[in-house]
């Protein structure tokens, strides 16, 4: 007699399921996407950098190459331009009116962040009533047009004895680009945990603690961000530098209009002279380039 046990039976063999693949139409279609978004990004960057490379190019040639219609790509360089530009041929030196537009520039940004972290501050952090009415008020000055302040501001720096005085060009940018400045710094502080201001407050700090140790290292790309374009706004600006000032405040932009004279305009020289005053703005924007696109990225998520 046999006896048979009941013995675990083993379970069928399952066959794999099969993994759904992507088509490969949509990937391919994916694929020609972004390599037609990154040409046409390559084709945006380089009509944007033909000008500088153009006007880079030209300040390299004569003065006869530089005026030819069409204009000469193979003449021969030479620096005669930035010779003319720094004073080799008439003695002008650029370095007063370049000392001038560096001074107006960086304390004139400096006030305005001075200004502009604590009224940021208590409109994101601490917001007051009808807090965006604030904000529109401020982004409406700057609706006005320049000229139409030119006149009243050119009779009282007269009035007061404050013509040709780079101070006068500091208080003036400082309250052009205060506005801006506000507007953009309340949407990155309103980033900064609260979180961490409460503690700050537990702990005792002060308010001016706060904001300088607390509130501006985490907002840091933020603030790089507002202080270079204040400092672009404030370098570029030629319509109240010439205007409002003559020899001692003379800023590099006015100084680059003195090469359009009666006699012509000498073109080289004007390219070069372009060239030197684009340089520091250039170099401060590939040095901040991190923070600048950090700190636009978040104020553009956050609005």
């Amino acid at each position: 007699m046999t006896a048979t046990a009941d013995a675990p039976t083993a379970p069928p063999p399952t066959r794999p399921v099969p993994r759904r693949r992507t088509p490969a139409g949509p990937r391919r279609t994916a694929r020609r996407r972004g390599a037609a978004l990154g040409l046409l990004a390559w084709l945006a960057g380089l009509v944007f950098f033909l000008p500088v490379a153009w006007m880079a190019l030209t300040s390299l040639h004569s003065e006869k190459d530089a005026a030819t219609n069409p204009p000469a790509l193979g003449a021969s360089l030479t620096w005669d331009g930035y010779r003319a530009f720094f004073g080799a041929d008439d003695g002008a030196s650029p370095w007063p009116s370049l000392i001038n537009s560096l001074t107006a520039s960086v304390v004139s940004t400096l006030l305005v962040l001075v200004l502009a972290l604590p009224a940021a501050y208590a409109l994101s952090l601490r917001p007051v009533r009808k807090w965006t009415d604030v904000l529109f008020f401020f982004l409406s000055t700057k609706m006005l047009p320049v000229v139409a302040g030119l006149l009243p501001i050119y009779l009282f720096a007269k009035n007061v004895g404050m013509l040709d005085n780079i101070w006068l060009l500091v208080i003036l940018y400082t309250s052009m680009n205060l506005p801006i400045a506000v507007w953009m710094m309340q949407s990155f502080l309103a980033d900064v945990p609260v979180a961490i201001i409460e503690a700050a407050q537990l702990d005792g700090a002060p308010l001016r603690t706060i904001l300088a140790r607390v509130v501006a290292p985490v907002a840091g790309p933020g603030i790089a961000a507002t202080s270079l374009i204040c400092f672009i706004f404030s370098w570029n600006e030629m319509l109240f530098a010439r205007v409002l000032t003559g020899v001692r405040a003379q800023t590099a932009p006015v100084f680059l209009t003195s090469f359009i004279t009666s006699q012509g305009q000498f073109l080289a020289k004007v390219c070069a002279a372009s060239v030197v005053i684009s340089l520091p703005v250039l170099a401060a924007g590939f040095a901040a380039q991190d923070k600048l696109v950090q700190g636009l990225s978040l104020g553009a998520v956050k609005q």
